[in-house]
């Protein structure tokens, strides 16, 4: 089992040295760092983002990571970018160049390119002395003392900070955009995530049945109602307004205290002033108020406040919600 215990350690090291580098970031974190964050915010254009090897990676990400978050970005192969892809460029957009060393042969050939259609650059590098910082409007330093690989030769550190860099960019542009969770939603409308943004509860009640019965209902009937709606619930509605709910739990609890039910009516099974939620709540306060109450159904009720439908926890798994 030693070689488990010498794999835990090596992976324990790993991040603890990672995480040092990455906590060392923040003192190299300076007025370039603001000014480049400022020149992007106020610019007109985009934000095209370029690289080589594992910085084209990275730089992937962070284009991603500024798109979502508000801040529209390109990425640009810097290979690519020498042999046709430099037509990406528009006059107002604002370029940023990841390169560790500064000095890869693509990098010194896509500089002046860049410099002389007269774009603003910023590099993250963690060679400020290099080509390329020296060639850059702003710099954001990446710098790392050594990569985590133990020959130093495999961009594992660097390429860490780079991506921390990245991050630290996209979240000043999104604090000074004021973006809130609702301009988050409308560039995420897909998936678990974009639903518990924009999913409300009339999205999902208004495809259901919509059981109720009255307070004088008798028994079959209402065992009919919440077996046709198929919601294992039925509310119970005077005057188009909730009054009580009846669930498959309370005709079955029932059941077990009575014997005779030839006289039951609704008013005699059903519990009273039962949970409830608006129909334009959202649909993740609906699944938080049904954990909340251990419950499975919650009865919908209008902005006026008439009875509107069920939402089941089943309609939220089916959504992703949860």
């Amino acid at each position: 089992m030693s070689y488990i215990n010498a794999i835990i350690e090596t992976a324990k090291q790993t991040i603890a040295s990672e995480s040092e580098a990455i906590l060392n970031l923040s003192n190299l974190i300076d007025n370039d760092f603001a000014e480049a964050v400022n020149l992007i915010y106020n610019s007109k254009g985009r934000v095209i983002i370029t690289g080589i090897g594992k910085s084209a990676i990275i730089a992937n990400k962070i284009v991603a990571t500024l798109n979502s978050t508000g801040t529209p970005a390109v990425f640009m192969h810097a290979a690519d970018a020498i042999h046709g892809d430099l037509g990406l460029i528009l006059e107002d957009d604002v370029v940023i160049c990841i390169s560790k060393s500064g000095n890869t042969p693509e990098i010194k050939v896509l500089v002046p390119l860049i410099k002389r259609v007269q774009n603003k650059m910023i590099a993250i590098t963690g060679n400020k002395e290099s080509f390329l910082g020296q060639h850059a409007d702003y710099i954001l330093n990446a710098y790392v003392e050594k990569e985590v690989c133990p020959n130093n030769l495999a961009p594992t550190t660097s390429t860490t900070a780079q991506l921390v860099i990245g991050d630290a960019l996209a979240v000043c542009l999104l604090e000074l955009r004021g973006f809130t969770s609702n301009d988050f939603a409308k560039f995420h409308p897909g998936g678990a995530l974009g639903k518990k943004l924009y999913l409300r509860v009339e999205d999902i009640s208004s495809v259901n049945e919509k059981p109720q019965v009255k307070l004088d209902t008798n028994l079959k009937d209402i065992i009919i109602e919440i077996s046709n709606k198929m919601l294992g619930v039925t509310a119970v509605v005077e005057d188009n307004k909730i009054v009580g709910i009846i669930t498959d739990g309370d005709l079955r609890r029932m059941l077990t205290k009575i014997d005779d039910f030839t006289s039951l009516t609704a008013k005699d099974i059903m519990s009273a002033n039962p949970k409830r939620i608006s129909i334009k709540a959202m649909a993740i306060d609906a699944l938080e108020l049904m954990e909340a109450n251990e419950i499975s159904q919650l009865l919908v009720e209008d902005i006026n406040g008439t009875y509107a439908g069920v939402v089941h926890l089943h309609d939220l798994i089916k959504e992703g919600i949860i």
